[in-house]
């Protein structure tokens, strides 16, 4: 994520701070808090384990109970800390885990929401996201920040001496903020110097009660194209473990997939498994250990699971064989990559052994018999792309480049011009099947003719399924041009409509100190938002579809005010509406 350098200097006036009656008061909940804070909110830290290479203090002061652990497989990404349930209530005291200073503060409308990062000795930043406020005077630092950039979202570095905290600081509230089910603290460790994810169960396996083993649910096995075959057909097999003790045949060069969950005491949550390890014949032929994830990592998931399971079915299962082009860490083969060969007709002795970050394990054994039958050789469909070049994709008035490194191994596309020279752009169908890209591909759209003068009026929309949406653009001469991370049927549209900005429960703004709008635009999307009342820009926040005033305490109680609300799309159209109340 782009960082932006803190602008202000200790001992130097914060732009934009409030005189003292015009700060934002926090909850009830944080003034009886704030009761117990001296100076930054110090609290005693009562009885705590002492801090070594292998333990922190706990960020709470009840006991831990998980709902995510680390590596769990997620959408594009892994899990890349560990989630602790909050007893479903926000607000909930943040304890720094060890000595260290703020470093950063992130402010989102997704993702995180608000999040504070600790920098501690020894090489280790923690970050406590989805929280609902900062600590007093990071509150202050933040809020004076948005102020004086009349912004909602901020990323900021902050120097060391700033902001210093010791091992069980109050350093902000629990929340629900950002991409957050429920309420709960996302808490990571992550390598100071390279941002690399870092499993912190480790650290806090002494406040955590696990003796329940994983279990798998399904199995699969997976001929490699034209070159095996299983149960007489050269397509994969999917079966539950319950069928695992049924004999399936295979012959030639093959690889198998697993999904499975892991439990722990006390909660009816499941997890993501810390180690799979696959053995053919006692020798292991794959293992995967989830402890650490590079940020660059994460989106190689997609290779690491059956994708076009996931996006089909939903089903989880985790290859047993590393993609040639899927270079991720955690994963650890062999020459033969987890492929095995069947060439032999006897019975070859599979054994997943699946263990938690406890040391709970629990085996599955399974046969797979060689039985010779003819492979089909492999004949595609249409053009294939190959995971180790750089591709590049033409057709009449597109061009399509997929960088090398943005597949994990060879894929087909098929590809087709619809359209007739009426259309602003012809409409180009990009069918990779489901196949995941790792990254951005630059895409090249020929405009035919320009129906509108304003050029910032232009982009490109992407069908996909049932839905669509904007992938945005910019026009160069007789071009349009924008980044893709999916393939799917791609034309050019103009978006000249404004957003709809509708106010909600306007009679009750005066009393109910709740200011609300429904924003939508159906074309480009919100591309940004400000509320101004009686001239003055007060913060506000967008989630889903509402935008709501955060800071009532800058709009004074009894008197009659003006409010305007600017609301701005992808193309740069723009509404703006005034109310009185």
């Amino acid at each position: 994520m782009k960082q932006k350098k803190c602008i202000y200097n200790k001992g130097k006036e914060r732009p934009g701070k409030r005189p003292a009656a015009g700060r934002r008061k926090w909850t009830a909940l944080s003034l009886w808090l704030l009761s117990a804070v001296v100076a930054w909110g110090v609290l005693p830290a009562g009885e705590l384990p002492v801090a070594d290479s292998l333990v922190f203090s706990p960020p709470f002061r009840f006991p831990m109970l998980l709902s995510a652990n680390f590596g769990e497989l997620r959408p594009d990404h892994f899990h890349n800390g560990i989630d602790i349930k909050t007893e479903g209530v926000v607000g909930k005291p943040i304890y720094s885990i060890a000595d260290g200073y703020v470093s950063r503060v992130l402010v989102q409308h997704g993702g995180y929401g608000q999040a504070v990062c600790i920098t501690h000795p020894g090489g280790l930043t923690s970050l406590y996201g989805h929280i609902v406020a900062f600590a007093p005077q990071v509150q202050d630092f933040v809020r004076a920040y948005q102020y004086a950039n009349e912004t909602f979202t901020c990323d900021l570095t902050l120097e060391p001496d700033r902001f210093p905290v010791k091992r069980g600081d109050l350093i902000a509230l629990s929340g629900n903020e950002g991409a957050s089910a429920g309420p709960h603290l996302h808490l990571e460790l992550r390598r100071t110097g390279t941002g690399d994810f870092v499993n912190p169960f480790p650290y806090f396996r002494h406040l955590l009660k696990d003796t329940r083993p994983p279990e798998a649910q399904w199995v699969g096995f997976y001929p490699v194209r034209g070159r095996g075959v299983v149960d007489g057909a050269p397509s994969r097999r999917i079966v539950p473990v319950s069928e695992l003790q049924r004999t399936h045949t295979a012959w030639g060069d093959i690889y198998t997939a697993i999904s499975a969950k892991d439990f722990m005491d006390g909660t009816s949550n499941h997890y993501g498994v810390h180690t799979v390890r696959l053995t053919v014949d006692g020798r292991e032929v794959f293992r995967s250990t989830t402890d650490e994830v590079a940020p660059a990592e994460n989106r190689r998931i997609n290779g690491f699971i059956d994708y076009e399971e996931y996006a089909c079915r939903r089903r989880l299962l985790m290859r047993s064989a590393q993609l040639p082009g899927n270079r991720l860490r955690l994963v650890g083969v062999g020459e033969d990559r987890g492929v095995v060969t069947i060439d032999q007709e006897r019975d070859y002795a599979f054994c997943y052994e699946l263990t938690d970050e406890s040391g709970n394990v629990r085996t599955y054994r399974f046969t797979v018999r060689g039985e010779a039958q003819p492979v089909p050789a492999y004949v595609p469909k249409g053009r294939v792309l190959r995971w180790n070049r750089t591709n590049v994709v033409q057709e009449p008035g597109l061009e399509l480049e997929v960088p090398r490194g943005q597949l994990y191994d060879d894929a087909e596309l098929r590809t087709a011009v619809r359209g007739d020279t009426a259309g602003i752009s012809f409409e180009y169908v990009l069918d990779l099947g489901h196949t995941p890209l790792h990254g951005y591909c630059p895409l090249s759209i020929g405009i035919r003719h320009f129906p509108v003068a304003d050029k910032s009026k232009y982009y490109i929309v992407q069908k996909s399924g049932k839905g669509s949406g904007s992938v945005g653009g910019q026009v160069d001469g007789g071009w349009i041009k924008a980044r893709v991370r999916s393939l799917g049927t791609f034309s050019v549209a103009v978006d000249t409509v404004p957003p709809v900005v509708e106010p909600v429960g306007q009679p009750s703004w005066r009393h109910r100190g709740d200011i609300r709008f429904k924003v939508r635009d159906t074309q480009t999307g919100i591309q940004s938002y400000k509320v101004y009342v009686d001239g003055q820009f007060v913060l506000s926040a967008r989630k889903g579809g509402t935008l709501r005033v955060v800071d009532m305490d800058r709009i004074r109680k009894g008197v009659p005010h003006e409010l305007e609300v600017v609301v701005t799309d992808g193309c740069g159209n723009e509404t703006r509406r005034r109310f009185t109340f």
